[in-house]
């Protein structure tokens, strides 16, 4: 893969492990990104320099050449500079998920991870246990894998390996897991969150079709039904099936025991027999779930199950799912990546597995959401919070462009106040920080809530910083 590769956008989730993959393989990187224009998270992109990736402004002075090929985000936007020099040079122009899956697909062994929650840690976790077997995969993530992070990897959301092993999690929510065709295909869960019903169930369906074996969550009503579907269809040997408390299911976890930090459970191997105990370093009963699909793809590829349980015993985690930035006087502030209906309710209901008022910061990463998801966001919310729990929300990122704005996120929140739970939503996201500070006090936990935006961890690290003086 000896060619030049330009990635527009290099600093994003997605796109910077891709990069760090290429670039493994052979490839020569340049990148441009409007963040290190702005002057937003200046330390990841002198990572990138030091790492040899040559950086440019985005305003395509860096594609001067036929023989580069420039990588997009999903949509090719001829409005972006990058792109457009693109066209001038006669370069290739090709889209994130196509790269990827390409790479994906070349590789003799595959498991791509899908589903509408779960994607990251699942991905992350058969990431941990693979590793620790010795297959060397290669590993795309789109976040940071905690195990595999330390100075010199501080962006760990990728794992370079061999070519023999890829994983991968798969994104529905641009069409593009039509593109992949797995060896091992594990959907952890479907529910409306960019796509209607019918077409998440076309695409989903197209992707264990594909797939040599299926792995796929009994306890969810559509991924069940695509078990059944390829049961009735002469595949059922090509299903491995996992739940919560359903011993019909292959992989099956019972007598779940939330620890503050973890969760303990007894797992059970339908074909076997086979109980163990199992404690994760990850709270709460979807990580649980998490872990059997992990298990259930490693069990694919031939992975023994008891060495499987060890590497998933000391598995640390993603960063930005449930994690504890610090506590400050009593007030623990937590960093989450939470931002459709489903990620939320984990998220709320691991936390009020304990006692702590919460003191929510949801930042909506766009209108288009809370436009689509209006009442799933409303009735989440609702049921979720607690009568002393608050919610704060500043108005959706926006970065211009002639997105449809008539949904904001007062529509949200006043929906919230009518069911009788105290929800307030204040112009920017510094007023709900002054806020959150002004509210907090000993026993209550801050949750800085929100994806897309690498600035919220920033965010939740500097609000830890405030506490001191306002809690003194």
């Amino acid at each position: 893969m000896a060619n030049d590769y330009f990635f527009c956008g290099i600093g994003g989730s997605g796109m910077l492990p891709l990069a760090m993959i290429v670039q493994a393989q052979g490839g020569r990187i340049e990148g441009s990104d409007r963040s290190r224009d702005q002057g937003r998270t200046p330390e990841k992109f002198a990572w990138l320099q030091a790492h040899d990736v040559a950086l440019h402004p985005q305003d395509g002075s860096g594609v001067t050449r036929p023989d580069q090929i420039v990588v997009a985000t999903g949509a090719i936007e001829d409005t972006v500079p990058d792109i457009g020099a693109a066209r001038r040079a006669g370069a290739r122009i090709v889209t994130r998920p196509e790269l990827l899956s390409q790479l994906f697909n070349a590789a003799p062994t595959s498991i791509g991870v899908a589903g509408t929650s779960g994607k990251s840690t699942i991905t992350g976790m058969i990431a941990w246990i693979l590793h620790q077997a010795g297959r060397e995969p290669t590993v795309m993530n789109g976040a940071v894998m905690k195990n595999f992070a330390d100075a010199d990897h501080p962006f760990a959301s990728a794992l370079i390996g061999g070519r023999d092993l890829f994983v991968s999690e798969v994104d529905e929510s641009d069409g593009s897991i039509a593109r992949y065709d797995p060896t091992v295909a594990v959907v952890s869960n479907i529910s409306l969150d960019h796509k209607s019903m019918e077409e998440l169930r076309d695409l989903f369906g197209g992707f264990t079709a594909r797939s040599a074996t299926a792995v796929l969550n009994l306890d969810n009503p559509e991924t069940a039904a695509l078990a059944q579907h390829m049961v009735e269809t002469g595949r059922g040997d090509a299903v491995v099936t996992f739940a919560l408390g359903n011993e019909t299911a292959d992989l099956s976890a019972h007598d779940l025991d939330p620890l503050p930090t973890g969760m303990r459970f007894r797992l059970t191997e339908l074909t076997t027999g086979t109980d163990a105990l199992v404690t994760l370093q990850v709270p709460g009963a979807h990580n649980v779930a998490n872990a059997l699909a992990a298990l259930g793809a490693a069990r694919a590829i031939g992975v023994p199950l008891d060495q499987a349980v060890a590497a998933l015993e000391s598995f640390s985690g993603i960063r930005r799912r449930m994690e504890v930035v610090g506590t400050a006087h009593g007030v623990t502030v937590i960093d989450d990546f939470a931002h459709n209906p489903d990620k939320i309710a984990a998220t709320l209901k691991t936390l009020h597995a304990f006692d702590g008022r919460l003191l929510i910061l949801f930042q909506p990463h766009g209108f288009g959401p809370l436009r689509l998801m209006k009442t799933e966001f409303i009735d989440g919310f609702t049921g979720l919070l607690r009568p002393d729990d608050v919610l704060l929300m500043p108005e959706p990122v926006y970065y211009g462009g002639t997105t449809d704005r008539s949904v904001g996120s007062e529509d949200i929140a006043s929906g919230i106040r009518a069911a009788g739970r105290h929800a307030e939503a204040l112009s920017t996201r510094e007023a709900c920080g002054d806020r959150l500070i002004e509210l907090a006090r000993p026993g209550d936990r801050i949750v800085v809530m929100g994806a897309r935006d690498d600035t919220l961890s920033i965010f939740a690290a500097e609000l830890l910083r405030r506490m001191h003086p306002v809690t003194d």
